[in-house]
């Protein structure tokens, strides 16, 4: 049986995606799950930030999310629906693959 290896992120990384779960105000569940993170180490980092804010280390503050423009807005809108249009195709390319894959009788 072979070991798994444990990932390691970047200081840069972690502090990005706690500040997408921050501005976004979803949960650090789906903000993991869309990142490929475990739910419980997305969680723990926001928890780590927030001991470290409010203990007044040395944590350099990110800079606040600008509010998008209507254009980007629009961008953002029209990503979001191609996202999940693709998401849609992807679960039903796994489906025709199980039922193809599935036991032969």
């Amino acid at each position: 049986m072979t070991k798994r290896q444990r990932r390691s992120y970047s200081d840069e990384y972690k502090r990005q995606a706690v500040d997408l779960v921050l501005s976004s105000g979803r949960s650090a569940k789906s903000v993991s799950k869309e990142l490929g993170l475990d739910g419980s180490v997305l969680s723990r980092w926001v928890a780590e930030q927030g001991t470290a804010r409010a203990g007044g280390s040395a944590v350099a503050p990110t800079s606040q999310a600008a509010v998008p423009s209507a254009d980007q807005a629009d961008v953002i809108a029209r990503l979001q629906r191609e996202n999940e249009q693709l998401r849609l195709e992807r679960d039903i390319l796994k489906k025709s693959i199980a039922i193809f894959a599935g036991p032969r009788t």
